[in-house]
């Protein structure tokens, strides 16, 4: 994969490939598991068997006789999963439960692992990780395999169907301008005096993918590379000697309570917070000027899963063209996206919303090796070289 991925750059050569395309030529649609076609001719009952169900059906009604899916560690105000969750809910008539909403992917491998053979409510069905606990889960024999329906439209993916890539965040600063008036505009600001106890992570950088991939976003800016991710602790070491670093897991309500005024923070989740907030108070969502990261987050079936088939219908619905619009309401970079543009399945309005490609030409993808390499350097190293507790 190349490390050079600017993902609103591609969408926004999507879009105009789709735009310039001859209105006459039809796009052959991706095969999806529906309903069968009704047919017009009259068959008499003597002539053959019964159309059986299609394997969509079956697995709709083998979802509503588990009546339950379980997910974890997805909050509702993470790339509009509040919409995804109720919608499957209410569409298919079953439960859906979320432990542990404010959890890490590491916590997500750990609760497969100490739930295996046990089929109560605090056994997760699916997974919602970040892309190198993807291959790390499949490595310890946690996933079961399975393909959606629009599996040829995904880039990002184990071949057999162990995971796959859902959506995509870029690194950015959350700032709540009611109290910060001067904007940070890139890594070296954060380190300024008037920032003293205002700047922090949404989460703990020795477990959550987001917070690991802010330390790795700031040594790109500062010395390092995809290859070397230790200025990063470097760096944040810096800012917490500064006495700018608050040690507490940020999210919106510290952002808007003023206790972590400027956040590392996924895009979608910024631009998620600034609709929220909805000017109480004002939120401004900043682009690193000299460099960032991009971050894939993967789906998988737990190979214990104690609701298989709702597991599977979930994963349906979300990797389908109505759960990748949602993502992408929700201001996530969806994994089936140049699919979806291609065939006009994309309402305008949602497509104007989505910010500018010139805005995230910084923006870089690692590897699976360099990812793997940047964590053991980062959770193994962060209380060693900044020694704050996140919590």
């Amino acid at each position: 994969m190349s490390t050079k991925k600017m993902v609103w750059a591609v969408m926004a050569l999507a879009i105009v490939l789709a735009a310039c395309a001859p209105a006459a030529t039809a796009v052959a649609p991706i095969v999806q598991t529906v309903a069968p076609i009704v047919e017009t001719v009259v068959v008499p009952a003597t002539a053959g068997p019964a159309p059986t169900a299609s394997p969509m059906d079956a697995l709709v009604a083998a979802c509503k006789q588990e009546g339950q899916v379980t997910i974890i560690a997805a909050p509702r105000d993470w790339a509009d999963y509040g919409t995804i969750i109720d919608t499957f809910g209410s569409r298919y008539g079953v439960v859906v439960s979320d432990l542990n909403p404010a959890g890490t992917s590491a916590d997500e491998l750990n609760a497969i692992k100490a739930n295996e053979g046990n089929k109560g409510p605090q056994a997760p069905d699916i997974m919602d990780v970040g892309y190198s606990y993807g291959p790390l889960g499949q490595s310890q024999g946690l996933y079961q395999p399975y393909k959606v329906a629009g599996w040829n439209d995904i880039a990002i993916k184990d071949p057999d169907g162990y995971w796959w890539e859902e959506y995509v965040g870029v690194m950015t600063f959350e700032v709540n301008t009611k109290i910060v008036k001067d904007v940070p505009q890139d890594w070296s600001d954060l380190l300024k005096p008037e920032y003293k106890g205002e700047v922090a992570i949404s989460g703990d950088p020795k477990g959550s993918n987001q917070a690991i991939m802010a330390v790795w976003a700031a040594a790109l800016a500062n010395g390092g590379s995809l290859d070397n991710a230790q200025p990063g602790l470097d760096f944040w070491a810096k800012v917490n000697k500064a006495g700018n670093f608050v040690p507490v897991i940020g999210n919106l309500s510290t952002v808007t309570q003023g206790a972590t005024p400027i956040l590392m923070r996924w895009d979608y989740n910024a631009l998620g917070d600034r609709d929220t907030a909805a000017g109480n108070p004002p939120i401004a969502v900043v682009v690193p000027k000299s460099a960032t990261i991009e971050g894939p987050y993967v789906g998988a079936i737990s190979a214990y899963a104690p609701h298989p088939n709702c597991a599977k219908l979930y994963e349906e619905f979300i990797m389908g063209d109505e759960g990748q619009t949602d993502f992408l309401r929700g201001y996530a970079h969806p994994a089936r996206f140049a699919s979806m543009v291609s065939r006009g399945v994309i309402a305008a309005d949602v497509l104007s919303a989505i910010p500018s490609a010139a805005a995230y030409s910084v923006a870089v993808i690692p590897t699976l090796d360099q990812i793997a390499a940047a964590n053991k350097v980062i959770t193994t190293g962060w209380d060693k070289a900044v020694g704050a507790n996140v919590k």
